[in-house]
């Protein structure tokens, strides 16, 4: 059994800081909820470019590529709207914590070959797009104070349930 962890499901469900520093998604700002977006997208795109020099199969291939096209649009959307309005992202402990569990992934996928690793990237893009989804529609929808940014995030996770949608079909074809 492939082992595939979730610093997103484990940060929406327990917060490991004090009392005095506990942080959840809910309380996150706009700016903080838009870097965690930026830095999700991003490792999904670092994720489907490994898959593309790894794996031989077509159908990895092409959901890579729609990986690298879609959250690439999504990130660029994203930017000119924090253009528009003036702002800037802001790190935070889940941008962080995403970006350290993503390292470990890349780590373990970049050693597999063949079958192993197509099944192991399916895998993670399902539960990664399940994690981002329910957080973005529990968590950050509901917590969005800018309209702007919260169409988006609407527009966003539409695009994104349909990638879970398609993980969902490749893992059970592998």
């Amino acid at each position: 059994m492939i082992r595939i962890t979730s610093t997103l499901v484990a940060m929406a469900f327990v917060f490991s800081a004090s009392p005095a520093q506990a942080e959840s998604p809910a309380e996150l700002n706009d700016l903080q909820i838009a870097h965690v977006a930026y830095i999700a997208d991003n490792i999904d795109i670092r994720y489907a470019h490994l898959a593309l020099a790894i794996s031989q199969n077509p159908a990895i291939h092409k959901f890579a590529e729609t990986m690298i096209r879609d959250h690439t649009a999504v990130n660029q959307q994203a930017l000119a709207l924090l253009d528009k309005l003036g702002a800037s992202p802001q790190d935070n402990f889940l941008s962080k914590a995403l970006n350290a569990d993503a390292e470990r992934i890349i780590d373990e996928m970049s050693q597999l070959r063949g079958v192993e690793f197509d099944k192991y990237y399916a895998n993670n893009e399902l539960q990664y797009h399940r994690a981002v989804n329910d957080l973005v529609a529990n968590s950050f929808l509901p917590n969005i104070e800018n309209e702007e940014v919260r169409a988006l995030f609407k527009a966003g996770l539409e695009i994104f349930r349909a990638h879970e949608g398609h993980a969902e079909s490749m893992v059970a074809s592998l």
